[in-house]
């Protein structure tokens, strides 16, 4: 009988946890667990960085699965949510002036307990991230992992031809300098302009003070991306789960 090359091989390293690895993949929602696998016979998934085989066990909430090179976020107890956040809701779950909070827009939506990733002040509006993972979320907003922010603001005009290349070279604010890795101007409508900028900074209400030091004070503030994550046309107030490719690309995007 001519040998199955699919079948499980006897000498495969058996990891940590009770699951078949195709199963892990499967709940993740990688794929039926045919195809995932598929993509185990393929070559095309490590755990802990060794290749995977047939007949491999994985627990999903302590091994490291990477597909195609991606990293995939096996455990299915972790929450990944992208939020557009109106103006005039606090960047806390709850708020106790009774000032609208987070948690008025997702306490119906998610079981689980989550935090948000980073703040827009109460004036701002846009694009936060909401998750229980407290190791990428610790991640995300520590500085030395630089993780870029986009916003596009309502400011006061008319902007000066020169002005990308003075941010981008530095402004001097009172607790240190600041430079901005790309800014265009959008649109101008009167003696207002819509601009764009993206920088890799978190401190507090940078934005405003930096616009505001270059003599451009901010009427209107959207964060529209945060690293791999847009908002796109997610509308003010609504959550959604992030998909597995923008979990693994947020992994990415701090270096795991």
């Amino acid at each position: 009988m001519p040998r199955d090359d699919r079948a499980p091989k006897t000498d495969a390293p058996v990891f940590e946890g009770a699951e078949r690895l195709q199963k892990v993949l499967a709940a993740a929602g990688v794929g039926s667990r045919r195809a995932c696998e598929d993509l185990i016979f393929r070559r095309r998934i490590t755990v802990n960085g060794r290749v995977a085989q047939l007949g491999d066990r994985a627990d999903p909430t302590r091994d490291v699965i990477h597909v195609d090179g991606e990293r995939l976020q096996a455990d299915t107890r972790l929450v990944y949510l992208a939020m557009n956040k109106p103006r005039g809701v606090v960047s806390t779950m709850a708020d106790e002036k009774g000032r609208a909070a987070l948690s008025d827009f997702i306490s119906n939506r998610v079981e689980q307990r989550v935090y948000h990733v980073g703040r827009l002040d109460a004036d701002s509006e846009g694009l936060l991230l909401l998750t229980n993972d407290g190791t990428l979320a610790h991640r995300l907003m520590h500085p030395s992992y630089g993780v870029s922010k986009t916003y596009l603001c309502e400011v006061a005009g008319p902007i000066p031809r020169s002005l990308g290349r003075r941010l981008a070279a530095g402004i001097e604010l009172e607790d240190g300098p600041v430079t901005v890795d790309s800014f265009k101007v959008v649109d101008t409508l009167g003696k207002t302009a819509q601009v764009e900028l993206t920088l890799h900074e978190g401190r507090k209400h940078i934005v405003r003070r930096l616009l505001d030091e270059v003599g451009h004070p901010v009427a209107r503030l959207v964060r529209t991306a945060i690293g791999p994550i847009r908002l796109g046309d997610l509308r003010a107030g609504r959550t959604r789960r992030l998909t597995n490719a923008e979990v693994a690309a947020l992994f990415k995007a701090v270096g795991d």
